[in-house]
């Protein structure tokens, strides 16, 4: 019984996972490659949801209303990266002042309500959690896939780049880079909006695919994006040394994220309980990287006595 239900839910978690492997990418960017704390994606999720669906129920065309949520996103990393790098306010609080800003901002967009439904019966989605079981191209796994490659490629190339490198080069050593020549104010509010852009992009699919985007959908999302990459980094950071590979890594992670989700809930665990869930996994990953230094720490201790 247990298995069958686990079974029959897998489809679900997989293609939600790759959803949010976009947002989990898109964190990665921030979270490692530019080294800043950058708490915007709880709002910029919403966001990208908010416009894509609006403009759907408008009668624009989902492809264009997915490319319009991304600009937006874009433009809302923005405005954490002039508060950060023109103003003088920490990321993470920069973060956190969009963040509360965006979300008076998407009720707006959301014509002041807090939930807007889409039907799959009336509007053309891209993916749609009606047909994730259906051995057809109407199953959301199949433009997740398609999506996730072609992102995965255009950064893989991008951070190839001289301007590409600069990025990374800022993330890396700050003082260095901007000594090189980098204008490293630039460079860290170019990658928070390449980093927002996606997330937007993420919420917009994931709003298509639940069929209704809700003012509160971010809520947690940077702790599901970190674990994601956690995941993906304590799992497969020994095999997947290539930067396009490190990518598939996060979106991995993502979706065993999902997959584990899907086993506790089937397990019995009170839903109210899944944000609790959650910090307690990302913290359960993030220490073991230092259990590991401990460990080989004190066997190189004792083989040096």
């Amino acid at each position: 019984m247990f298995f069958s239900s686990l079974l029959n839910a897998a489809p679900g978690a997989v293609a939600q996972g790759m959803l949010w492997g976009i947002m989990a990418i898109g964190v990665y960017i921030t979270y490692r490659i530019l080294d800043v704390a950058d708490l915007t994606v709880d709002g910029s999720l919403a966001t990208g949801g908010a416009v894509c669906i609006m403009l759907m129920r408008a009668g624009c065309n989902p492809w264009l209303a997915l490319l319009c949520a991304f600009l937006v996103g874009m433009l809302a990393g923005m405005i954490t990266g002039l508060l950060h790098t023109r103003c003088g306010i920490p990321a993470i609080l920069a973060g956190i002042l969009t963040q509360l800003a965006l979300y008076s901002v998407n009720l707006r967009i959301m014509g002041s309500k807090s939930n807007q439904p889409i039907s799959v019966d009336k509007y053309n989605l891209v993916v749609s959690q009606r047909f994730v079981k259906e051995l057809s191209l109407r199953n959301p796994l199949i433009p997740a896939i398609v999506t996730l490659a072609v992102l995965i490629g255009i950064l893989y190339w991008f951070f190839g780049t001289e301007y590409g490198s600069g990025l990374r080069a800022t993330g890396a050593n700050r003082r260095m880079a901007s000594a090189q020549g980098i204008d490293t104010r630039v460079t860290v509010t170019v990658g928070l909006m390449l980093s927002n852009g996606l997330v937007a992009l993420s919420g917009a699919l994931l709003a298509q695919y639940q069929g209704a985007v809700d003012v509160n959908m971010g809520r947690g999302a940077i702790v599901i994006g970190l674990a994601a990459v956690i995941i993906g980094e304590v799992l497969l950071g020994k095999v997947f040394r290539n930067f396009a590979l490190k990518l598939c890594a996060v979106v991995i992670g993502a979706v065993i994220y999902y997959m584990v989700l899907q086993i506790v809930l089937q397990l019995g665990l009170n839903t109210n309980d899944l944000k609790l869930f959650t910090a307690a996994i990302v913290a359960l990953f993030l220490s073991i990287p230092c259990w590991k230094d401990s460990v080989r720490t004190k066997k190189g201790g004792v083989r040096n006595a």
